[in-house]
């Protein structure tokens, strides 16, 4: 069993090769990847980095307005990663991700995850950097000017 970063990357691999529509939430930051990996002889997968939905209604309703030319689809996979995002990358399931939506042959789809992974790494670093120095959703417990 691949039980490594708190999560059963086995079975993750399992989740990603089997849904048609998967979304990955983060311990740190509120944006979702959402992975769609149906197509048509129109309109190849789609990754891309969105904001938290308020419920699940919400989140078909978003991804059908993505997504017009696709139905509803009768289910949404969802998994949360527990670690940074650099440590999707260094378990191997970035890549995995990036095998499964490109394995359709859209060329366009392998920019598609290299823009939603920088967006991933930028969003946790700003975050970081606010809890660092007390910025939006985070208070310092170090007053300014103060120096040990």
């Amino acid at each position: 069993m691949g039980v490594d970063y708190g999560i059963d990357i086995d079975e993750v691999r399992r989740v990603i090769d089997a849904a048609d529509v998967l979304v990955v939430r983060f311990a740190l930051i509120d944006q979702r990847l959402l992975l769609d990996a149906r197509t048509n002889d129109e309109c190849g997968p789609l990754i891309r980095v969105v904001p938290k939905a308020g419920s699940a209604r919400e989140r078909f309703r978003s991804l059908k307005v993505l997504r017009p030319q696709f139905r509803t689809p009768d289910r949404i996979l969802t998994f949360e990663w527990p670690r940074h995002v650099r440590a999707l990358e260094e378990s191997g399931l970035w890549d995995h991700i990036v095998c499964r939506l490109t394995s359709c042959g859209w060329t366009e789809t392998a920019d598609q995850c290299d823009e939603a992974l920088r967006a991933l790494l930028r969003e946790e670093r700003r975050v970081e950097a606010n809890a660092v120095a007390g910025g939006e959703g985070f208070q310092t417990i170090w007053p300014s000017g103060v120096s040990a």
